[in-house]
């Protein structure tokens, strides 16, 4: 590709602000200019009195020198973007035609003479006229505007030296470097409009590999769209920071080992055929030819929104703990945003001196969560002091920490604008967190989720956006006098395997209330579900839901005909591992539910039903694992039957919690 276009730079949000605050003057979001082949009434101008015969923005860039004002192009929508390349420059052309179906696209809409630019590299800024467009090479030819404008970070830049500049150029310019001087006539708005789409394409989307590899199908679905998409993603904060600094790196090791991999290749043809050093050239060519295969396929997996939250779930879950500090002591990290002398002796008497003989205690303190968060080691606390704190970032407890609220949850409240982070992502040992609220907005991730450990969440308020909590598999989470509401899935999730204890809470206006995954695997045991106490309501489906695969419901249909095998595989209670006796369903549900009174109103019989249900399909499946498990190991030779399965019994106890008004019934299953 022709210089100065191989880029293969990646411009997330934070370089491409960097990259225009020195000299683009900051715009309400609201007014975004008009995509390409647009109707213009839909459009407005930056000025504040309307351009006749423009639709488009203008600015006037900031700096030494008093440029005239540009067309500002830079802030259009997704759609925008996406339809001007799938419609009008790509299309369906493979990788190596896309310079040609680009340069037919430019001479359509492009003014080929007669317009000013203000020409804008990392040094400096000057103003030109284009004389002449070579379409093909996607350069413009141009000779210095008068009267002189240059604005550089080098004082020594003169006009002489400009004009040398120009003459080893021979006046030709990549397009992608001109932004183009405002007109209110419109005439030159498309040509503005095309020259964005050409610098955003090779700054953003191109890499410099695309040509080499094979055409299996058009570029656009192939590489243009996925990448579009995690751009926009990246502006509007739906990826996880730590995956768009993966991203980047990766991205620059791939372009370092292309390079390399280039010269190799060109050193190579210049060498006899039979040499020594060409054989070492291609043992070190394959290496590095495997090397970028890798790092392209890494590359290809997060821009795929599908797999790029897998990829980032593995990188979350392998935070690693600090441990104790050196010196084995532990910090008392306190936040507040402004301390006044009234809260510093409050918190002095309620928290930091209530017990005069306790050995002295370091404090540190902070003007936002996070950073304490960030701060800890083992054995740290973190006292909340009442307020409003605005955190970008996801909260990485590796460490048994405790985060505690001083006051009430509505008055300490963390509210988080990373969309695509997580918003607390626990791992520690045994991490608590209590008397705060969590408040999460246009989230792509869960609130909370516990990858392994212990954390218990109390007195606290989860205002959540996409899942509540999830809780992993050989994770354990323990909630109380809590409440949940708002996930567009569900409130809580509970994978095999975990432990998960529930009382006195309430779980609401979600789009589930508590889902149980698929546990049936042979490789999955059996979760442990303690619910107590919980008001579940308005949920748009059921209160609860128990996940298991189509082929459950066969064998459960062969169980109730009544074989003699799954006869033989009742409940059986845990008192005694090596001689238990047997139990009836009904007997295990009276256990379960606790024993209701006789004379029980009448108004309870909807919650006592919704425990009993819940109850019965957990046992069914309970025993439909045992059955599953007895069969693998008599398959096996092994006939002795497995005397533990209450020790791995699924719930502890299910009890006094009442279901109303959830939109498809307390308790349901799905299948697939």
């Amino acid at each position: 590709m022709a210089e100065g276009l191989l880029t293969g730079g990646f411009l997330g949000s934070e370089a491409m602000a960097q990259e225009f605050t020195d000299w683009v003057a900051e715009e309400e979001p609201a007014s975004m200019e008009k995509g390409l082949f647009q109707d213009e009434d839909s459009c407005s101008s930056c000025s504040s009195q309307d351009k006749p015969g423009s639709s488009l923005k203008s600015f006037v860039p900031e700096g030494k020198t008093l440029f005239p004002e540009i067309f500002q192009t830079t802030q259009l929508l997704f759609y925008e973007r996406f339809s001007a390349y799938q419609d009008y420059i790509l299309a369906d052309c493979k990788a190596s035609e896309v310079r040609e179906f680009t340069a037919e696209f430019l001479e359509k809409v492009l003014e080929p003479s007669g317009w000013r630019a203000v020409w804008h590299t990392n040094v400096f800024r000057v103003l030109v006229e284009v004389t002449a467009v070579d379409f093909l090479a996607l350069k413009a030819v141009v000779q210095l505007a008068e009267p002189y404008l240059c604005d550089s970070q080098v004082d020594t830049f003169t006009l002489e030296c400009m004009k040398e500049l120009l003459d080893l150029k021979e006046h030709r310019l990549p397009l992608q470097e001109l932004w183009v001087v405002f007109d209110d006539s419109g005439a030159f708005d498309q040509t503005a409009l095309a020259i964005e789409h050409v610098r955003f394409f090779y700054q953003n989307i191109w890499r410099s590999w695309d040509e080499e590899e094979e055409d299996e199908y058009d570029y656009f679905v192939r590489c243009v769209e996925p990448r579009l998409r995690l751009h926009y993603d990246i502006l509007e904060d739906r990826v996880p920071s730590g995956l768009i600094v993966d991203y980047q790196n990766l991205l620059s090791q791939c372009e370092e080992s292309y390079r390399k991999f280039l010269n190799l290749r060109s050193s190579l043809s210049n060498c006899n055929s039979d040499s020594e050093q060409e054989n070492i050239s291609m043992v070190e060519g394959l290496k590095l030819y495997s090397e970028i295969e890798q790092l392209k396929q890494k590359l290809k997996l997060i821009e795929n929104p599908l797999l790029r939250y897998v990829f980032g779930y593995q990188k979350n879950s392998n935070i690693q703990a600090k441990g104790l500090r050196p010196g084995g002591q532990k910090v008392t990290h306190v936040v507040s945003s402004t301390m006044m002398t009234g809260l510093l002796r409050s918190l002095l008497r309620d928290r930091l001196c209530e017990d005069p003989c306790k050995e002295e205690t370091e404090i540190q303190f902070h003007s936002d969560p996070l950073s304490a968060i960030n701060a800890c080691y083992e054995g740290d606390s973190v006292i909340v002091c009442p307020g409003h704190y605005v955190v970008h970032g996801t909260f990485s407890i590796a460490d048994s920490v405790e985060l505690e609220g001083y006051g009430l949850p509505d008055d300490i409240v963390i509210e988080n604008r990373g969309k695509g982070d997580t918003f607390v992502d626990c791992t520690g040992v045994d991490i608590k967190i209590s008397n705060i609220k969590f408040v999460q907005h246009d989230a792509v991730e869960g609130i909370l989720i516990i990858h392994r450990g212990k954390t218990t969440l109390e007195n606290c308020v989860l205002q959540c956006e996409t899942t509540g909590v999830t809780v992993r598999t050989s994770a354990e989470f323990l909630m109380k006098n809590s409440d949940l509401y708002g996930a567009k899935g569900a409130g809580i999730e509970i994978y095999p395997g975990s432990k998960c204890t529930l009382s006195d809470n309430g779980i609401h206006h979600c789009k589930e209330g508590i889902l149980i995954k698929d546990f049936l695997d042979e490789h999955y045991d059996i979760p442990k579900i303690s619910m107590v106490n919980n008001i579940i309501h308005n949920n748009e489906g059921y209160g609860v839901v128990l996940v298991k695969p189509t082929i459950f419901s066969d064998l459960q249909e062969d169980a109730e005909d009544g074989t003699e095998e799954c006869k033989a595989l009742k409940m059986q209670t845990s008192g005694e591992a090596d001689a238990a006796e047997r139990v009836d369903l009904e007997e295990l549900i009276e256990c379960a539910t606790g024993k209701m009174e006789h004379n029980a109103r009448s108004d309870l019989s909807e919650q006592v039903e919704g425990n009993c249900e819940i109850v019965n399909e957990l046992v069914a499946a309970s025993t439909q694992k045992g059955q599953m498990k007895k069969k693998r190991l008599s398959e096996l030779g092994i006939t002795q039957a497995d005397d533990n399965l209450m020790s791995q019994e699924m719930f502890v106890g299910i009890m006094g919690n009442q279901f109303k008004w959830n939109g498809k019934g307390s308790f349901g299953t799905f299948l697939f």
